[in-house]
């Protein structure tokens, strides 16, 4: 028996030795059309919506990939500064290779390399620390899937800047909130921008596209807009912080929330403010109002 076993385990070494090993390949120009998925794809085109099987998002740097990664997320082709193949990219790099051996990423997945003028000239832009991936963007959740169990979400309401919805997520994932809601008229967080401006906590916090108010409350939660009026009450109202399922609205920056989302809430919280300040930015305004409603 332990000749079998002694046998059988120089097998699989030999064959895992003899597979393929992921393919590295030199690029000399922009205009290579292996890589057009850096260079040419709009973010539209890149989701796809006729065929949202082959749908892709891109994440850069290597702190955001590996989170990416970390979370199950599909790795389709890597684009990498030639210098950072045995330095800030060698980890995911061998967090990759690891799930080619499993099956978990295509045979013929490969590394895309090129000297760094060559790669800013094919993306338009200066990579952060060498390196892009290409992901398989996965099926989207339904708001119902994501609430499901949750305490406390967030729904955004028509903000369209990529960075307040990188510094939302990034916020939320810190602060508890257990899923975050888009209208869909709102930015999309796999765009890459938000993904980087929220260091992959885009990855890490369930999400989900919603049609509004009246899906929240069918889903169980009492309704809190995040607006100036008569009748707003303060982040520390008791019967907010009583709530077992809150959801917290928030608005796109100038005209805030619609009149008929915030006729419509539960509740109308503002932000108490020192100095006659009559309103902050959605991202820090969203990171108050996660802490002091956090479930305790």
């Amino acid at each position: 028996m332990a000749y079998l076993l002694a046998a059988f385990g120089a097998f699989h070494y030999l064959c895992m030795e003899n597979r393929n090993e992921m393919k590295v390949i030199e690029i000399s120009s922009a205009d290579d059309e292996r890589v057009s998925v850096f260079s040419r794809l709009t973010e539209a085109q890149l989701r796809n919506r006729l065929h949202p099987e082959e749908a892709l998002f891109i994440a850069e740097s290597p702190k955001v990939i590996l989170v990416a990664l970390r979370a199950g997320y599909v790795p389709v082709k890597l684009l990498c500064e030639r210098r950072h193949i045995e330095g800030d990219a060698r980890e995911l790099l061998d967090i990759i290779e690891h799930m080619r051996q499993e099956g978990k990423v295509a045979d013929n997945f490969t590394v895309y390399t090129g000297a760094r003028d060559v790669l800013a000239r094919l993306t338009g832009y200066k990579l952060t620390r060498g390196v892009l991936c290409a992901f398989r963007r996965p099926a989207q959740p339904s708001a119902e899937a994501v609430c499901k169990g949750a305490s406390r979400v967030v729904v955004i309401d028509n903000v369209v800047d990529t960075t307040n919805i990188g510094a939302i997520f990034r916020s939320a994932a810190a602060l508890g909130i257990d899923a975050v809601l888009l209208t869909r008229d709102s930015c999309d967080p796999l765009n890459r921008r938000a993904i980087r401006v929220s260091m992959g906590n885009v990855f890490l916090v369930p999400w989900a596209w919603t049609d509004g108010v009246e899906e929240l409350k069918a889903l169980g939660f009492k309704t809190a807009a995040m607006a100036l009026t008569d009748d707003s009450v303060g982040l520390d109202d008791e019967r907010l912080l009583a709530e077992p399922r809150l959801a917290i609205i928030m608005g796109t920056e100038g005209d805030g929330l619609p009149l008929k989302v915030v006729h419509a809430a539960d509740y109308v919280v503002k932000i108490p403010m020192a100095h006659g300040v009559d309103s902050l930015n959605v991202a820090a305004a969203s990171a108050v109002a996660f802490w002091a409603l956090r479930k305790k």
